[in-house]
């Protein structure tokens, strides 16, 4: 298995969140992305001249726009090196959390000159298999992109979806899954996927460092990223001597039936137990649990700290919520890359799996009396105060 090292997932991330701004804008300005993204003006522009030697984007005097038409024909002289492969991508859900994975891959598979044909699923392995299916029956694919459902209580039936799955005629890439560190498959499947254990021990840590001792962990229902999650809070609590038994599996969304009556439970729990600060996964229950402290005269983070998983819309509630943000996009575009290495090179190409480093993104809501949160403050930050009725 392969970890990407801290200076090349910061340069790809970077890279990543520059053509966000360029799709978004149409131009950027190397000024401005440098003060964005904390870095060097001279770091933007490299990253500007790398992503310009792929034809992603055009330089300009201080700045970088999207390619204009006329360039289009150079561009595709140089795909013309490349096979016009077509993968097929069959994804658990169209809506929250993969749009952005789908995006990066179609991103790079236009960068590769290559097709995508998109299926959606339903976190059911039969709509899986059946999507899976048409796809290599059809003939007109030669790689897959697959986000299969992994979970379920007998490992018998993960195991032979797996191995259902490594017999498929064609390369094979899974997203946002993995496999078993080893697996009686007839070769060793390849995989991109977040590192969420480490993205939650980034919230820990980030929650330890501003002086909480007692934290909380409510995690979504039915999600697979769950069990990742729950993975890392076990191990960055054991490391830091903190308590680890205050875990809630628990949907609290706005669309719950029940929120409200689940949410006061665990303010009850973070009563008994002190506790100061709350990670939920994901944002819509976040922004619910938010909703509800407001209503109830609990102020935060000055009452209670809360920290979001996921990132999709946290900057958005008020204050805005600190986040884990998995690099989505990175993930769909790194897939796409490593699927197009494997139909080139066949299999004298080595296995290759990865792990991508979520970022945190520090706002108002972990962060008591500093409009303008750094990290480098966190340890001068304020002693904690209780929920009323802690004392």
């Amino acid at each position: 298995m392969r970890s990407i090292g801290t200076q090349q997932m910061f340069a790809l991330q970077r890279r990543e969140r520059l053509m966000d701004q360029l799709r978004l804008h149409g131009a950027v300005r190397v000024r401005d992305l440098a003060r964005e993204l904390s870095v060097s003006e001279l770091t933007i522009r490299r990253d500007i001249a790398a992503l310009a030697d792929r034809g992603l984007l055009t330089r300009v005097h201080g700045g970088a726009t999207l390619p204009s038409a006329l360039e289009q024909e150079p561009v595709r002289r140089r795909r013309l090196k490349t096979p016009a492969f077509t993968l097929g991508m069959v994804v658990p859900s169209l809506d929250f959390y993969w749009p952005q994975i789908v995006s990066g891959a179609r991103n790079a598979a236009a960068a590769h000159g290559v097709n995508m044909q998109l299926r959606g699923s339903s976190y059911d392995r039969a709509e899986d298999c059946r999507q899976i299916v048409r796809l290599t029956e059809s003939g007109q694919v030669q790689g897959l992109l697959l986000a299969p459902n992994l979970d379920g209580p007998d490992p018998r039936e993960t195991n032979e979806m797996i191995d259902w799955i490594s017999k498929l005629p064609i390369p094979v890439v899974f997203v946002e899954r993995k496999t078993p560190e080893w697996t009686p498959t007839p070769h060793q499947l390849e995989w991109v996927r977040s590192d969420h254990a480490l993205g939650l021990e980034m919230a820990v840590r980030h929650l330890h460092a501003l002086g909480h001792r007692n934290l909380g962990l409510v995690l979504s229902k039915g999600s697979p990223t769950s069990a990742h999650l729950a993975v890392g809070w076990h191990r960055v609590c054991g490391e830091l001597g903190l308590p680890d038994d205050f875990l809630i599996r628990e949907s609290i969304a706005l669309s719950m039936p029940g929120h409200r009556g689940i949410i006061s439970d665990i303010l009850d729990g973070c009563r008994r137990s002190r506790t100061t600060a709350l990670i939920v996964h994901s944002d819509p229950d976040a922004i619910s649990l938010l909703q509800y402290l407001t209503e109830r005269g609990i102020r935060v983070p000055d009452d209670m700290a809360l920290v979001s998983y996921d990132d999709e819309v946290a900057h958005l509630a008020d204050p805005a919520i600190t986040a884990v943000r998995p690099p989505k996009a990175l993930v769909g575009r790194m897939a796409v890359e490593m699927l197009v290495a494997r139909l080139l090179e066949g299999s004298r190409r080595p296995v290759e799996r990865a792990l991508i480093l979520p970022e945190l993104m520090i706002r108002a809501s972990s962060l008591p009396g500093s409009p303008n949160p750094l990290p480098g403050n966190a340890k001068r930050s304020a002693p904690r105060r209780s929920l009323p009725g802690q004392r």
